[in-house]
């Protein structure tokens, strides 16, 4: 295996100035860079990342967390991630860790403040846990995704327009009693994103002049949350909305499944839109707000990249772009 000594024996340098022509710091000129370069590819040479640490200050790995990686959102969100390192030569470390857990408190408290990264992208942060602020106290280049970011750049969609886009679909197609499938009355036993929603949702009503007709079910934001609570509001004709409002694709899937389970026909009697443009929301034919996590991976990774290579730079929030998608899930309400 060729060494650095090596390489610089070959180009007929000394090991500095090839360290410096490999790394890219310090001044190496353009000839004597090429030299090296061409001699490192002779020789197959592949700096070690171990050395590439000690030379420049930095591990070439970044820290990524996040509450799950076996839903939808974040397995698209890590993709993105992963792929934009990846063209950056920098690694990955993955705590993928629930929150309000003895293991995610353990992460804070001993595992990160012991390991070396040259930044953290922080996924799904709650306001109510204060991690954020535990994360920035560590004086590294820090970018949340999501919709909470107090003093971090962030990337996120705009949760609150999101929902409000989608409940004014219905409003416009006439409906006038609109299910909220994934909120509650309890703001506490929602995360912060999805009680965004809900506003979106509430704010949407209020401005039609229908706040009086709102509806908060409590469900867990996946298909057999969206489900199980959808299986619960339908089944009473008496007073079975027109519209439902998933706070997610998947909860809006799993109401869907229910409908048409307890016979009944959608659009036809139950029009249904989501959040997300899920894998499977075209299977589905459902109406919903697109987003793309695997384009806030990209963006995420862009704005830590300014964040290292500036650490004085000012915070950046970015609101990627979100749009309704009209398919077969939702119509004007039966006369």
């Amino acid at each position: 295996m060729s060494t650095i000594a090596d390489v610089a024996a070959r180009a007929g340098v000394s090991k500095a100035t090839a360290s410096r022509a490999l790394s890219g710091n310090g001044y190496v000129s353009d000839e004597t860079r090429q030299r090296v370069t061409d001699a490192a590819a002779e020789l197959l040479y592949v700096a070690h990342s171990s050395a590439t640490s000690l030379a420049t200050g930095r591990t070439q790995t970044v820290g990524v967390i996040m509450p799950a990686v076996d839903r939808w959102f974040f397995a698209e969100l890590l993709a993105g991630i992963q792929e934009a390192l990846f063209d950056l030569d920098y690694e990955l470390a993955l705590y993928g860790i629930r929150e309000g857990t003895t293991t995610r408190e353990r992460l804070f408290d001993t595992v990160l403040p012991r390991r070396r990264f040259d930044g953290i992208i922080a996924v799904g942060i709650q306001p109510s846990a204060h991690e954020l602020e535990r994360l920035q106290q560590s004086e590294r280049p820090l970018v949340s995704v999501g919709p909470y970011s107090e003093g971090s750049s962030s990337v996120s969609i705009d949760d609150v327009a999101a929902a409000r886009i989608a409940t004014e679909h219905l409003i416009d197609l006439g409906h006038v009693d609109i299910a909220f499938i994934g909120g509650g009355a309890d703001a506490t036993g929602v995360s912060f994103g999805d009680a965004r929603r809900v506003e979106g949702y509430l704010e949407a009503l209020r401005a039609a002049d229908l706040a009086a007709s709102a509806r908060l079910i409590e469900a867990d934001p996946t298909m057999p949350g969206g489900y199980d609570a959808a299986v619960e509001l339908l089944g009473d004709r008496r007073c079975r909305p027109t519209a439902i409002v998933g706070v997610c694709d998947e909860a809006a899937i799993g109401a869907t499944i229910a409908a048409r389970r307890l016979g009944i026909s959608v659009p036809a009697e139950l029009s249904v839109v989501g959040i997300d443009d899920h894998q499977h929301a075209a299977m589905f034919s459902l109406t919903t707000i697109r987003q793309s996590p695997r384009d806030q991976g990209h963006e995420a990774v862009r704005l830590l990249q300014d964040q290292i290579a500036r650490p004085d730079a000012d915070v950046e929030r970015v609101l990627t772009a979100s749009a309704l998608v009209v398919r077969n899930s939702t119509s004007a309400p039966r006369s």
